[in-house]
């Protein structure tokens, strides 16, 4: 599927999310207005701004990053392995920080660098490059696409890769990973309870874990779209990228 893209020069990567603010009655006052507004443009049937406050994490203006895995494949004499790391905490600030130090180094390293994600370009991608705004820190050049063309941009999504030009389907993660015989990432929380783990059990570690689950899974997933076995877990590790 993939021929013009080498498989040691994709970064893939994944990020988890909450609303910036635990519960709907902690937002400043102008702020909750704000959601007011959004959540009426969607909400379904009779769903209240507060009700669906839950929601807020998916939108930037409204979420913040609490968690960005990366992880990349190592052919090594026809085998492969994965190392993954993550950038993680409750300041946002100094992880995207982290974050982009290591992606202006590894694109100096390997200038035909990929991003490659799940629903990364309607969701990952756009999502760090805003809060990178928010947080007044430098969008590095991969990321930034504005007045780029098509074939400039280096995204890969798996995602999309999948949809074969279907423009209206959507297919899970979790699917796709049953269907192609790679291990679930949900086998232990999924993303709807990464805000409930974060701000009611306090369980960052746990939530860094599930997002290195779907890192590995999506590159498990586009080893299997071009024919590859899957990456056994003991060459799988955590390390510097």
């Amino acid at each position: 599927m993939i021929t013009d893209v080498k498989l040691d020069e994709i970064l893939f990567l994944d990020i988890e999310t909450v609303p910036q603010y635990p519960e709907y009655n902690q937002m400043p006052g102008e702020f909750k207005k704000l959601w007011d507004r959004k959540a009426k443009a969607i909400a379904r049937n009779d769903e209240t701004p507060e009700g669906i406050y839950e929601r807020a994490g998916i939108y930037a203006e409204f979420g913040k990053i609490i968690c960005i895995s990366v992880g990349i494949i190592v052919p090594s004499n026809g085998n492969f392995s994965f190392r993954v790391k993550s950038y993680f905490g409750d300041n946002e600030t100094e992880l995207l920080i982290g974050f982009a130090n290591m992606l202006n180094s590894f694109t100096n390293r390997k200038p035909n660098l990929n991003l490659c994600a799940h629903n990364g370009k309607e969701f990952d991608f756009p999502y760090i490059a805003r809060r990178m705004l928010v947080n007044g820190i430098k969008i590095p050049d991969i990321l930034n696409v504005a007045g780029k063309k098509p074939w400039e941009v280096k995204f890969l999504d798996t995602m999309e890769l999948w949809k074969f030009g279907d423009i209206k389907h959507y297919t899970s993660l979790n699917l796709l990973a049953y269907i192609f015989g790679i291990p679930s990432p949900k086998d232990d929380i999924d993303g709807s309870e990464v805000a409930k783990c974060y701000y009611e059990l306090n369980d960052l570690n746990r939530i860094v874990t599930y997002c290195e689950k779907d890192v590995l899974t999506v590159a498990q997933l586009l080893l299997r779209y071009n024919g590859f076995p899957i990456i056994p877990s003991e060459n799988v590790s955590r390390s510097e990228v």
